[in-house]
């Protein structure tokens, strides 16, 4: 090859062909990769709902969580009716039954509603985008959740949270400062489900004069909340029950007057209780939840009569398709399973069925068991209602509420409050 200045270039022998073993790439660190990965903009989309608003009911995908909107306005009216007897007794119904900003909106819309419930700060913060006053009937241990809560309170929304020791009390001052806020506060006292609260009078005296002496936070009174009352299955259980709550709750207000703390909220009660509550004459507010959808565990309490309780219509299912179909045994399969409804307190109903005549189990997370004892098998196809065992977890498996009516889906709600809980 001639080069610029002129010499020739001798070429070079050609060279043997190299036989080249390939290296082992060193591996990627783990922490490197996610660190990319979390960099990157996410690219996962909204969850897709079973239906879209006008749909039929018939064409819905399954599973979905439908609620019959007939039987929860009349579930609203009659909680309405039952009220007026107590004109001096507000309500607050609880939140954690629908997580649902369009249901607490319906219910806000209810005569001597003062509010919501919730039990996590999550549900405080996306029930206050529809209700101005909210209670945190919960206990909240984290500095992160309850500046959280207080950053709503700074939005204007009233908060108020229950506590049971001095610690709590603090982690919500230490919250209300930093935002600029006043948090009101309950004590919650210990009326016999063991749980959380505070057990003596003079525990409940201490804890409220320490609150009124921190300048963040309002003592407001005390909850008297007691869960496993609700599911006492005989009206007498119930109320001897709900006696025992209010004589405690009576001698807790009783001494916080007597040490000149005022005590102008006593809330508590549940679908099973609230009633009885009421005319205690000691609660100031109720905290009814599940009446709104109903379920198969409330569906077995009695009233006085000794027949199961008639005030609420069941108005929440889980719609389910047969996918699988053994003549010879008896069983059809549901595409409905651990993911789509709770087990908690027993299996689903069969809505439409009677109860022994079909054994129901579960098949697993995507999966449910019908063995029929009596009558035809479901075909291949076909839909099946059931009614949750535990309406409040099985609503915080689903995305989407699908408000039916009739035979068409009149809107499709999201289920904005669900998750573990932060």
């Amino acid at each position: 090859v001639p080069p610029a200045c002129g010499r020739t270039l001798r070429a070079a022998p050609p060279r043997a062909p190299e036989c080249r073993v390939a290296t082992p790439r060193r591996p990627t660190a783990v922490g490197g990769s996610c660190r990319r990965a979390a960099s990157q903009p996410s690219r996962r989309h909204p969850p897709h709902p079973p239906a879209a608003q006008g749909s039929k009911v018939a064409d819905v995908e399954t599973p979905a969580l439908l609620v019959d909107m007939e039987a929860l306005e009349e579930n609203l009216q009659r909680m309405a009716k039952i009220m007026e007897g107590y004109p001096h007794v507000a309500l607050r119904p609880h939140a954690k039954s629908h997580k649902t900003v369009e249901v607490a909106s319906l219910q806000m819309q209810q005569p001597q509603t003062v509010g919501v419930a919730c039990q996590t700060v999550s549900e405080a913060v996306t029930m206050s985008d529809t209700c101005g006053d909210v209670l945190l009937s919960n206990e909240v241990m984290s500095p992160a959740k309850a500046r959280r809560l207080a950053a709503v309170a700074r939005r204007g929304c009233s908060i108020s949270a229950v506590v049971d020791s001095g610690v709590a009390a603090e982690v919500l001052a230490s919250a209300a400062r930093t935002e600029g806020v006043r948090l009101g506060v309950l004590v919650d006292v210990n009326v016999g489900q063991d749980r959380c609260g505070v057990d003596t009078e003079a525990e409940v005296v201490g804890l409220a004069s320490d609150i009124s002496k921190m300048d963040e936070l309002h003592f407001r009174g005390i909850q008297a909340y007691h869960g496993g009352a609700q599911h006492l299955r005989s009206q007498a259980e119930r109320a001897s029950a709900a006696r025992q709550v209010a004589d405690i709750a009576r001698a807790a207000v009783a001494a916080l007057k007597e040490c000149k703390l005022e005590c102008e909220v006593v809330s508590g009660g549940g679908t099973g209780t609230f009633e009885l509550d009421a005319a205690s004459g000691v609660f100031t507010e109720v905290q009814p939840g599940s009446y709104i959808f109903g379920d198969a565990d409330y569906a077995r309490n009695l009233g006085e009569d000794g027949l199961p309780v008639k005030d609420w219509r069941q108005s929440l299912f889980v719609v389910a398709t047969v996918i699988s179909r053994n003549i010879a045994k008896g069983r059809v399969v549901l595409d409905a399973g651990l993911k789509a409804v709770s087990y908690d307190s027993g299996p689903p109903l069969v809505h439409g069925w009677q109860e022994d005549a079909v054994e129901v189990s579960s098949g697993g997370d995507e999966h449910t068991i019908l063995r029929v004892k009596r009558g035809d098998l479901p075909s291949l196809g076909d839909r099946v209602l059931l009614v949750p065992g535990h309406c409040d977890p099985t609503v915080n498996m689903h995305d989407y509420l699908l408000a039916v009516r009739g035979d068409s889906v009149e809107a499709v709600w999201p289920v904005a409050a669900r998750g573990p809980g932060v």
